[in-house]
């Protein structure tokens, strides 16, 4: 059994549906059913006793209290989170308790629930805290990817958010001994991510005719990472990954933000043609917005020497699928990303 918190959001979802599917074991879901959460991403599981699904807040001690004694995982993973920047611009004080008080409350009852196992129960029990790459702040052209041993420089509150609460994980595990370890990955992208996030708003409101914005001069540089390759990582993380340790997830698909909104047009305009013109005609430059960290990219290197992982997807045959994906979703009965762009 395993406790999964955020995981009705997108890469929570990802991460039990490919968990159930691929290794069977039993998920306790705990989600608060935020915006960016979507149980219809679990509508497969309605049926499937594998899969608890609990609505609530992860700073409802009591609660988590309830399902740790309750089902007994072996392992928390920890997913659920505010996240993206533009809301963190407009309103920290969210992010701040989501991320910072949110991540400290499961710490605080993981820490209670693992003093009382015994045996293999507590020398086999983690607590695996997914984090991000922008707590590493921004990157020059030709400066070396993220390693695992990068200072921090978070920029924005999203990203000081998730550096502190990185720092109360790594605390936890040096102050109270509790088996912890973190994950940083790149930008994910795939199915059932919330339409406002980059490739799912491009697609949406490219077949909605609507104008496609790209902040600045659309050459901030990303990392991409297609979710199923980062549900491996976790796994893979979870099931051989040292205590203590931290483990950088990257993609190894370093695009500019132009270059990739021009590749997913120049799909579109294979896939279902406009009348006149291209997708690409849409493309709009909008002023930047504050603070935009110019480029990450992440050295995936320990994870692949360690535990033996590799991202199975390349950037095209990723964002190939993923469009594939979004296109049936947005049919005619199936309209929630295109409303929602």
């Amino acid at each position: 059994m395993i406790l999964v918190t955020g995981g009705a959001g997108f890469i929570g979802a990802n991460f039990v549906l490919d968990t159930l599917a691929r290794t069977g074991e039993a998920i306790v879901n705990l989600d608060k059913l935020t915006y960016a959460g979507n149980l219809r991403n679990l509508d497969s599981l309605a049926s499937d006793a594998r899969h608890v699904f609990v609505k609530g807040d992860i700073r409802d001690r009591a609660l988590v209290r309830r399902l740790l004694a309750g089902h007994r995982p072996r392992a928390i993973v920890h997913l659920a989170a505010e996240s993206h920047v533009d809301r963190s611009i407009d309103a920290p004080g969210e992010f701040i308790q989501t991320n910072v008080v949110g991540t400290f409350s499961l710490l605080e009852e993981a820490r209670a629930y693992w003093s009382t196992l015994e045996g293999m129960e507590r020398d086999g029990f983690r607590f695996l805290h997914v984090s991000t790459d922008e707590v590493y702040g921004s990157l020059g052209p030709r400066d070396r990817a993220f390693t695992e041993e990068a200072p921090y420089a978070p920029n924005s509150p999203y990203s000081a958010s998730k550096a502190g609460s990185d720092h109360l994980v790594r605390a936890y595990y040096h102050t109270y001994g509790l088996p912890a370890l973190t994950t940083n990955c790149s930008n994910n992208y795939g199915p059932r991510q919330f339409p406002e996030k980059l490739i799912p708003l491009m697609i949406a409101s490219a077949l909605a005719g609507k104008p496609l914005p790209v902040y600045g001069d659309g050459r901030n540089v990303r990392d991409w990472l297609y979710v199923s390759d980062h549900c491996d990582a976790i796994r893979a993380v979870l099931d051989k990954g040292r205590a203590g340790e931290v483990y950088n997830i990257g993609g190894d698909s370093e695009r500019r933000n132009i270059d990739l909104v021009r590749t997913l047009c120049a799909l579109l305009d294979r896939a279902v043609p406009r009348e006149r013109g291209s997708y690409a005609d849409l493309i709009t430059f909008v002023k930047d917005r504050p603070g935009h960290d110019r480029r990450y990219a992440m050295d995936a290197a320990k994870i692949k020497r360690e535990l033996g992982w590799q991202p199975k997807e390349t950037f095209e045959s990723g964002l190939e699928k993923t469009l594939c994906w979004y296109l049936e979703k947005l049919g005619p009965e199936q309209d929630y990303f295109r409303r929602n762009a």
